[in-house]
């Protein structure tokens, strides 16, 4: 069962359907919107701020969100895929998002709508990430302009495909169950 705890009077609170790894680590002042995952190791720490997450969003191995105390909140919205060992801080992410594995992205940063942050890529304090782009590097830069409806299908397929990956486990705690 996920780690789940209380800080100074905040809890977590999950919308429906639902998969949280069985150590994964979630604190404090966290929402989550409905079809969310969060998988093996990842840490979601809102003891300082708070950190707010949309709908169809996954969480992956070992990535950390967190936020700044008094100065910068984490809001993710809807069908983001936050990658293996990511660390998304203090930070807005717009809906249709890919993080990277691997990847930082760092206080009062917008990342922008359809967007996709490459493995690896470390987002500056205060960046904008334009919609439809990519940014990779370090420090992170624009390296290329996505056509929307192509990065949207992209991007909302790799959120859905959690969504699916999840079931599998369900599937599997309930077979567990029944024995």
């Amino acid at each position: 069962m996920a780690l789940i705890l209380n800080i100074k009077g905040k809890s977590p609170k999950f919308g429906e359907r639902k998969w949280l790894a069985p150590n994964a680590t979630i604190v404090g002042d966290v929402s989550t919107g409905t079809d969310c995952t969060i998988w093996f190791n990842a840490v979601i720490r809102g003891d300082v701020n708070s950190i707010t997450i949309g709908n169809k969003v996954n969480i992956q191995d070992n990535a950390v969100i967190h936020c700044t105390y008094l100065k910068a909140a984490t809001v993710i919205g809807n069908n983001v895929s936050i990658g293996h060992n990511a660390n998304v801080h203090g930070c807005t992410v717009k809906d249709n998002v890919l993080i990277g594995m691997g990847s930082i992205v760092m206080d009062h940063c917008v990342i922008g709508e359809n967007s996709v942050i490459a493995a690896g890529a470390v987002v500056l304090e205060n960046t904008i990430v334009e919609p439809n782009s990519i940014y990779a590097g370090v420090p992170a830069k624009r390296v290329k302009e996505l056509d929307p409806e192509k990065s949207a299908f992209l991007i909302e397929r790799t959120a859905n495909n959690y969504v699916k990956y999840a079931s599998w486990y369900e599937e599997e705690e309930q077979r567990e169950a029944t024995k």
